[in-house]
């Protein structure tokens, strides 16, 4: 035997009994074993930083030390009593969003740790046979795993703006436009029992045409919510897992309601009853929150579909260009009905459009990502992004929704006088999806163009 096939047999000697330490060796013999490995065979190799994991950091692991993007406080939350984040839009790849950095909207500052072998469900009321459900009965059930966005009923508001500049004006510096007034949404999958299948177990009655869904956290804000029947039977789930484990604690755990395309406030966390019943039961979340003010005192309610909606997510005000060259413009869509089927882009304010290539696959009421490839010659820019549904639908500018606005008043208010109420009424604007325009200045910096001009209009 040569002195290179000894080698090499002593090598694998070494690795299979690596491999056996690994396989069977306790957490704290890898512990112990394992950095030094690491230090000194891939530190010299990889230019590495000595701060490597031991197996106990893994078991559950991080990221990486050099990644600092998180899902920051939401604006105006100083002194709150409520538990709120941002979903950090402007650092986005692909469609999904990473459980921690999923937005976060809760009433108060209790987030609960309920036990899943005690949880249960009930679904009662206008059924042939009340039941209730435990986990255990949940995940027996037939499930489906679906890619869905969800995104809070005040999201991209003019409200959320003007705490943006009252927070600024305090002199906070980590919140831009793209993330304290649009980072309400976040993409996930969800797995989960359809409720359709829940329904058909506990067999409806006639005239059961809405339920009402409640959350089961006895020392937090109650949360309940009435939703339609036809939306249950359509796509709602009962879901207890996202983005492939169990969903966490401020996300519902350990069961929440999905409701795909509808407002967030539908997707009620902690689910623990559902009452099937015939009307709508005009809870404060449905008549004095929730709900549309209209100039003229008059509110719409139970308008629950997100209209088609985009943004630009790079480059946006987060950001800053470090010179003129090749640029990918990069941004995501998605819509409370259907899928998106068209992304178009405009360099020049919105004189001219050109499609974006859709990442694929495309899902149902989800992220879309888009991408257009941009060479920036150093000259100020304003660029946007407007989505098409598979019907046809298309996302409007903040005027275009202004007038519609103005158009469901009696009698008929301007769209005008509608942006100047939008920019100076206390009042919360829901369901918002207006274009939103960026303007790339000489010096590679990017600012908001669709709010701040509301500030300047004519009184």
């Amino acid at each position: 035997m040569n002195s290179k096939q000894s080698d090499r047999r002593g090598f694998l000697k070494k690795g299979a009994a690596l491999a056996g330490m690994a396989a069977f060796a306790s957490s704290k013999a890898l512990a112990s074993v394992t950095p030094g490995l690491i230090k000194g065979e891939l530190d010299t190799k990889l230019g590495t930083v000595a701060d490597e994991p031991d197996i106990n950091d893994l078991v559950y692991g991080g990221r990486s030390s050099y990644e600092k993007t998180i899902a920051i406080p939401s604006i105006g939350t100083l002194g709150s009593t409520g538990l709120r984040t941002l979903t950090p839009l402007q650092d986005s790849v692909g469609i999904i969003t990473p459980a921690p950095l999923h937005y976060l909207v809760q009433g108060d500052m209790h987030i609960p740790n309920i036990d899943p072998s005690k949880h249960t469900l009930i679904i009662h009321g206008m059924v042939e046979r009340p039941t209730v459900f435990t986990m255990d009965d949940l995940k027996r059930m037939p499930s489906v795993s679906r890619v869905h966005f969800l995104e809070c009923t005040g999201n991209s508001g003019m409200m959320h703006y003007k705490t943006l500049l009252q927070d600024l004006k305090k002199g906070r510096k980590d919140v831009s436009v793209i993330q304290g007034v649009h980072g309400r949404t976040s993409t996930s999958e969800w797995t989960g029992v359809p409720l359709s299948v829940l329904f058909k177990e506990v067999g409806l009655r006639d005239g059961a045409t809405w339920f009402v869904a409640e959350g089961g956290d006895p020392n937090a804000e109650l949360h309940a919510k009435s939703i339609p029947v036809a939306k249950a039977m359509d796509d709602i789930i009962v879901a207890y897992a996202q983005n492939g484990e169990a969903i966490r604690r401020e996300q519902g755990y350990p069961i929440r309601l999905f409701c795909p395309g509808f407002q967030g406030v539908c997707s009620v966390k902690h689910l623990h009853s559902i009452k099937l019943v015939d009307k709508a039961y005009q809870m404060q979340r449905e008549i004095s929150a929730y709900t549309n003010l209209k100039p003229g005192g008059m509110a719409s309610r139970y308008e629950s579909q997100v209209g088609p909606k985009s943004l630009i997510t790079f480059p946006s005000d987060a950001h800053k260009l470090p010179g003129s060259g090749v640029y990918e413009i990069s941004g995501i869509a998605w819509c409370g009905r259907g899928k998106i089927s068209r992304v178009e882009v405009t360099l020049d304010g919105g004189r001219t459009w050109t499609d974006a290539t859709l990442q694929t696959p495309v899902y149902s009421k989800a992220w879309t990502r888009f991408r257009l490839p941009w060479t920036w010659n150093g000259a100020e820019a304003v660029m946007a992004s407007r989505c098409t549904n598979e019907f046809g639908e298309i996302q409007s500018t903040m005027e275009g929704l202004a007038k519609l606005w103005g158009d469901d008043v009696t009698p008929h208010v301007p769209a005008a006088e509608i942006l100047r109420w939008w920019a100076d009424t206390k009042s919360s604007e829901f369901l918002n999806n207006p274009i939103q325009f960026w303007t790339i200045k000489t010096d590679g910096s990017v600012e908001d163009a669709t709010y701040a001009p509301l500030y300047k209009l004519p009184a």
